[in-house]
């Protein structure tokens, strides 16, 4: 079992490393507009679709973990009863909450920005420094976090399927584990549909994808 997730790892990475190119696709953009504009509008609606279905997970576990926490606090005080996988589930709940939606945050725009002049400059200034800062800052931290959380201890842990270490916890740590290189993918699935906004915005085209983009538009001759 654990020489199959290893292995699964293993083609996981691969598969991520093979998948890199598309960040290039901003570049593209802005070199052959013509060619790319509909494809990356296309690309852009899809992802910030994911950001909204993780956002609307996220939704949920916020509602689930203050009902969680209203029992658990209900029944230390009134029955004096207490158990290990409750908190468990209001931790576990929490940590996805945040998790998984700091994608949903960047394309929302709710992260805390440092660049102070931003509201003072003009759009095409603002895509400039967007896509710098998410090539020079975003793309390096999100790929580490993916790299280094896929680690020995990780396949380990899915291999062994590690639960609690109390008796009467969640038997899914490995699960909770996983959180952390999908909010990696996650963030920079959402920060490739801000670098094709900001590449976009260079082009003169409009901030906002074209809900008529459904596929991307076929070669010519074809």
């Amino acid at each position: 079992m654990s020489e199959f997730f290893l292995n699964l790892g293993t083609g996981l990475r691969w598969l991520g490393i093979g998948a890199l190119p598309l960040l290039l696709l901003p570049i593209f953009t802005l070199a052959l507009p013509t060619m790319f504009t509909r494809p990356a509008r296309w690309l852009r609606a899809k992802l910030d679709a994911v950001s909204s279905a993780t956002l609307g997970i996220s939704i949920a576990l916020a509602i689930f973990m203050v009902a969680v926490q209203i029992l658990v606090i209900a029944g230390r005080y009134l029955f004096d009863w207490s158990a290990s996988w409750a908190n468990d589930l209001i931790m576990y709940s929490f940590a996805g909450l945040f998790l998984l939606a700091a994608g949903s945050a960047l394309k929302h725009d709710a992260h805390v920005r440092v660049d102070i002049l931003r509201e003072r400059i003009s759009a095409t200034a603002r895509a400039r420094v967007d896509l710098a800062g998410l090539y020079l800052f975003l793309f390096p931290i999100c790929l580490l976090i993916i790299w280094s959380s896929v680690s020995p201890s990780f396949v380990r842990s899915w291999a062994n399927f590690e639960g609690a270490r109390e008796s009467d916890g969640l038997p899914i740590t490995y699960i909770f584990k996983t959180l952390i290189p999908l909010f990696g993918v996650l963030l920079t699935l959402q920060g490739l549909s801000e670098a094709l906004r900001a590449a976009l915005t260079l082009r003169g085209h409009t901030d906002t994808p074209d809900p008529s983009d459904t596929q991307p538009e076929a070669p010519h001759g074809t």
